[in-house]
């Protein structure tokens, strides 16, 4: 998932105990997000469907019908928003449906100064809910960047996909084929793409720069030895095409990052 994607609060509702949505469905013409923060309701949006409850951020595009029905009372904020980058329609998505957050400590935290400042709408209030629903976002987009099998979360992903994550992670600095890969698992690219951000939060692709990046950053940190070396160790084919991606995806040569104070 892309990091520089930033939400920008238009509205912010919150709801105690709602025992039933007035709408079963409903069509918005900003992004909007359903925050629950206690209380599980059922959703459909396009043809992601599913069960959500603390911890769930149910976000849905604009202009697309929000189907929703709860099953006990419940209690969720209600945001408008937009992005500062338009998605691509792949992007769009996923962030679409229910993204989950597992740090709750952090996430009700927010909540709590979300539900203080629920009935104020002046232009300081809306700064203030702005840095907080920025921060709900953030700690989702941190999480979901994360490589999970290394954590808790690596725990729901299923077979397939940890058989996946660790072909990755056994290959990952040398040739790669992530279609034979595919195969190997009876299903197609793109279906092993899907199941694989599903799982993991990122795709096959990103998730083996992760791997090689990481490896990288170290090298650059711990040794002396030259960008071209680095990049034939950690699979590319050159130190040219290392920095190039280093700079994207960190967001500086490595010749600034080897620089870096070391500890």
């Amino acid at each position: 998932m892309r990091s520089d994607f930033a939400i920008h609060l238009v509205t912010h509702l919150y709801w105690i105990k709602k025992e039933a949505f007035a709408l079963e469905r409903d069509i918005y013409s900003y992004w909007t997000i359903f925050a629950v923060e206690d209380g599980r309701f059922i959703y459909r949006i396009g043809d992601q469907q599913g069960e959500a409850g603390l911890g769930s951020l149910v976000v849905c595009p604009p202009n697309t019908w929000f189907h929703r029905k709860t099953l006990e009372p419940l209690s969720f904020h209600f945001i408008h928003f937009t992005w500062n980058a338009e998605p691509s329609l792949e992007e769009i998505q996923s962030l679409s449906g229910a993204l989950k957050i597992t740090d709750i400590e952090r996430l009700c935290s927010n909540y709590l100064y979300l539900r203080m400042l629920a009935l104020e709408q002046d232009k300081t209030a809306m700064q203030r809910k702005q840095h907080l629903v920025s921060d709900i976002w953030r700690l989702y987009e941190l999480e979901t960047n994360m490589p999970r099998e290394i954590g808790l979360n690596g725990m729901l992903a299923d077979v397939e996909m940890r058989t996946a994550a660790q072909f990755i992670i056994d290959n990952a600095f040398g040739p790669i084929d992530l279609k034979s890969l595919a195969l190997s698992l009876q299903l197609t690219p793109v279906q092993l793409t899907r199941r694989f951000r599903a799982a993991y939060g990122m795709t096959p692709s990103e998730y083996t720069t992760r791997l090689r990046l990481d490896r990288a950053s170290k090298l650059l940190l711990e040794t002396e030895l030259s960008i071209d070396k680095i990049a034939q160790l950690c699979g590319y084919e050159n130190g040219f095409y290392l920095s190039r991606i280093f700079r994207s995806k960190r967001g500086m040569p490595p010749s600034q990052y080897r620089s870096m104070p070391r500890v």
